[in-house]
Order: C-alpha cells, then structure tokens, then sequence
C-alpha cells in the first residue's frame, strides 16, 4: 500500500479526536467508498510493515509505520462509528495490575 502522505505540523499536539477528524477530513469519503473489510485488510499490511521496521529498520521507520497503523486504525473506527477515545477509555478507568 502506498503510505499515506504525512503532514507535518510542528509542536501540535493531536488528542485521539483530533486524529480522527483528520483521517475523516483527509481520507473519509475515499475510505468509506472502500468499505470496511478492505479497510482491515489494509490496517493489517500496515501492522506487517510496522513489524518489519521494528525488527529491521530504522527509527524513522518505524515512527513512519506507526504513525500509517494509527491512520488506519482511526479510519477503520470512524467507518465504524466508534471513538478511539471511548476505545482507550477503560484503560483509565481500569486499575493497573
């Protein structure tokens, strides 16, 4: 898959919204038009590139391929409806082990 072009916005910070309402903004209707199963389909060749880069490369890489699964995975939560907010909720609210 092509990464997905970065846009640089120096010292702003993105909460897990704001993600979401980018990738909306930027890929929304285009990822939508693809549909949900080749979102995933997508979102798991990303995590595949994020391993690689961790075991082998660089960094820079891996920061790139990081940044390439947060993409996909705010996409695939907003095709669902849901909020990477509410998602990462109960680990606030969760006592630590």
């Amino acid at each position: 898959m092509p990464a997905r072009p970065h846009q640089h916005h120096a010292g702003a910070a993105m909460d897990l919204q704001e993600v979401q309402a980018l990738m909306e903004r930027l890929y929304g209707a285009q990822d939508r038009a693809r549909g949900v199963a080749a979102t995933v389909a997508w979102l798991c060749e990303e995590l595949g590139e994020l391993a690689q880069a961790v075991r082998k490369g660089t960094p820079e890489q891996q920061l790139h391929e990081l940044g390439d699964v947060l993409a996909w995975t705010a996409s695939l939560a907003n095709q669902l409806g849901l909020s990477l907010q509410d998602a990462m909720q109960r680990y606030q609210d969760e006592p630590t082990p």
